[in-house]
């Protein structure tokens, strides 16, 4: 067995965006007339789900049952709202180092995907914007899965197109690690047979490696090479 894949999550791996996510949710709220997110939405509730479910959570918690039509609309409007916001930052709040990671993983031929329930526009709008939307071969986004991100569907999903694309890969989830940084992330890649390495950027350092199989605080911190020769020895 050895590594052939890596498979990023996106907020809070690549970009740290919590903050812009929060505000802009809370101003949808209040332009409905309802109050912003309380004690009762956690950080890991809405990362847990797309903003389509998140929104629809919290809106049936203040009472507010919409049509689809209707919950389609303040998805888009948040959509708009996150890209206008980022695109007035002089630069992007992308985490140190995952961009030369994320180049130098693919300079060492490793295919790389991407799992998220964020929708793809503003995946794609943060990628590109970073100049390494070049480097990820698939991309699973929040309109994609019908489920939470801790439905298995994305991770397989994102290693079935991986074999579309390279028929003579024969990529196997057991080839295959994943950079994630919560709970949720960690067990739905290790329930789908994946190794996980962790990044602090979310929890401590020590709660996250109770968990996975190898946790760093920054990406300058990964011995790719170790990692990868854990993979050999495995087998």
């Amino acid at each position: 067995m050895v590594l052939k894949a890596v498979l990023f999550d996106f907020n809070g791996v690549i970009i740290n965006d919590d903050s812009i996510h929060r505000e802009l949710i809370d101003e949808l709220l209040l332009s409905e007339n309802l109050k912003p997110q309380g004690k009762e939405c956690s950080r890991g509730f809405r990362r847990r789900n797309n903003d389509r479910t998140y929104i629809s959570e919290l809106l049936k918690l203040r009472g507010r049952f919409v049509e689809e039509k209707d919950l389609n609309k303040l998805v888009l409007k948040k959509s708009i709202g996150y890209t206008q916001r980022l695109d007035q930052l002089e630069a992007l709040p992308i985490y140190a180092g995952v961009v030369e990671f994320i180049a130098g993983l693919h300079s060492s031929g490793y295919k790389l995907g991407l799992i998220t329930s964020t929708i793809r526009s503003e995946v794609e709008f943060v990628l590109k914007r970073a100049e390494i939307d070049r480097y990820f071969e698939t991309i699973v986004t929040g309109d994609e899965i019908t489920h939470d991100k801790a439905d298995l569907d994305g991770h397989l999903l994102a290693i079935d197109r991986l074999n579309k694309l390279h028929p003579d890969l024969n990529l196997l989830e057991s080839e295959c690690l994943s950079i994630e940084n919560t709970f949720t992330g960690i067990q739905t890649a290790k329930q789908a047979g994946i190794q996980v390495v962790a990044i602090a950027h979310t929890y401590p350092f020590h709660m996250l490696q109770r968990q996975a199989n190898w946790t760093i605080d920054y990406f300058p911190d990964l011995e790719l090479d170790r990692v990868a020769t854990s993979f050999e020895i495995i087998n």
